[in-house]
């Protein structure tokens, strides 16, 4: 960095950042040397005066969130990780059952979004007149965004009472949950102009007013892949075709890693686990509460909670599980 060159290079911002998270990761490290070495000296004063004993509790509670904090961190280490995502939650069969389903999913990412001062923005939606959503696509900002929610990606299962049914009868409902992070303008990918169809349309739900009044919507068809993606979010046309642009860029890079994985596995005769499109969670709120992740066997009966976006828990597991 005090060379003169090093300023030129165009690599010069992302290794400044490479700097920058190689010293919190080190910070971090000392403070729970010192820490510990801290509650060490407790520890023996507890041994002369058994009312430090309290105190020490304390500190060793402080200490054990710090190093699971610390190991979470330590495990986003993959390319993306540490990019915004892309969540779409699209609801599964059952009609309005499932739609609410998919407006609670959305709910609990967005309360988890702002424990974590993640900022939210909805790109596209289809509101079911009575309850949630038929799909949602919504940006999720903040750094390791994608990193944490690449944990939720898969299918979730609610087994509640159904607040619609007259008779109060049991209901079973699904939704998928698709993440996948928003690339960087470093990442090539070729998308020509003649390979997209554009159309513009009357937007609706998220947005205000003036949404519904304007064509200010944006449907980009990329017609090689046959991906397609919209966004109604923004005033502007020219602001949704460029957000609509950005989101096509990361699913056909998406694609592209995807094509290369099952590539070199059925090179090397490997067998892994589908996720996509499997059951990964399920949440049950009737006749008991729990909510169980079946990838990782990580559970708590404290569904509400995780329904108000306490995730932490099943993201740390699985990113453990993942990294063995």
């Amino acid at each position: 960095m005090s060379s003169p060159s090093f300023w030129e290079s165009r690599q010069s911002q992302k290794r400044v950042e490479e700097l920058k998270e190689c010293k919190e990761k080190y910070e971090m490290w000392e403070k729970l040397n010192k820490d510990t070495e801290q509650l060490k000296e407790f520890i023996d004063l507890v041994k002369e005066d058994p009312s430090f004993r309290e105190e020490v509790d304390r500190q060793l509670q402080t200490l054990e969130r710090e190093v699971s904090n610390f190991e979470t961190k330590v495990l986003l280490r993959d390319k993306f990780d540490k990019e915004d995502a892309i969540v779409s939650i699209n609801s599964g069969a059952g009609g309005l059952e499932a739609c609410d389903w998919a407006g609670m999913l959305f709910r609990m990412y967005s309360l988890w979004a702002e424990s974590k001062n993640y900022k939210v923005e909805v790109v596209d939606c289809l509101p079911e007149e009575s309850a949630g959503f038929k799909n949602i696509t919504f940006l999720v900002k903040g750094k390791y965004a994608y990193g944490y929610l690449k944990a939720e990606k898969g299918v979730h299962r609610l087994v509640r009472i159904s607040p619609f049914d007259a008779n109060k009868r049991r209901h079973t409902s699904f939704a998928s949950v698709d993440v996948i992070p928003q690339v960087s303008e470093e990442v090539e990918i070729d998308i020509k102009s003649q390979d997209l169809k554009i159309e513009t349309f009357r937007a609706s739900g998220h947005g205000g007013q003036h949404l519904n009044v304007t064509d200010s919507a944006v449907r980009i068809t990329h017609l090689p892949s046959g991906i397609v993606v919209s966004c109604q979010a923004e005033r502007s046309q020219y602001q949704n075709k460029q957000t609509a642009l950005k989101i096509l860029k990361s699913k056909l890079y998406n694609r592209l890693q995807e094509e290369k994985r099952k590539e070199l596995e059925e090179i090397s005769g490997e067998k892994k686990r589908i996720e996509w499109g499997s059951q990964i969670r399920s949440y049950i709120l009737h006749p008991y509460s729990l909510v169980k992740d079946h990838r990782t066997e990580y559970e708590t009966s404290q569904a509400l909670a995780v329904l108000d976006g306490e995730l932490d828990g099943f993201i740390e597991a699985y990113l453990k599980t993942k990294d063995v």
